[in-house]
């Protein structure tokens, strides 16, 4: 039962957004949601490989433009606050994000 209670580390931060930065993110979102769906329809109808593929790789530059805005927006955010409050190993974690995302 006390390992229930546990609280993840990670789960404990959070990032204020005000409501214009969570609508344009939603949208970008939204936006990929409807070209995945997009993606499993042209399968349902039998489409040509190639078409799908090159759906694929919009998804993609999509969800890369989607991850380069809100690492952006976490850079000039979170990582400079956490910095100026003496929080330097955010950098660590900024440093292990970028490796993930390469």
């Amino acid at each position: 039962m006390e390992e229930k209670n546990k609280v993840c580390p990670a789960c404990e931060k959070h990032t204020h957004r005000t409501e214009e930065e969570k609508k344009a993110l939603t949208n970008r979102l939204n936006r990929i949601e409807g070209q995945i769906r997009g993606i499993k329809n042209m399968l349902e109808r039998d489409a040509y490989c190639n078409d799908v593929l090159i759906q694929c790789s919009a998804v993609s530059s999509a969800l890369s433009a989607f991850e380069r805005e809100l690492l952006r927006r976490h850079v000039r955010s979170c990582v400079v606050r956490d910095i100026k409050e003496g929080k330097e190993d955010v950098v660590d974690e900024l440093l292990a994000t970028l490796e993930k995302l390469m």
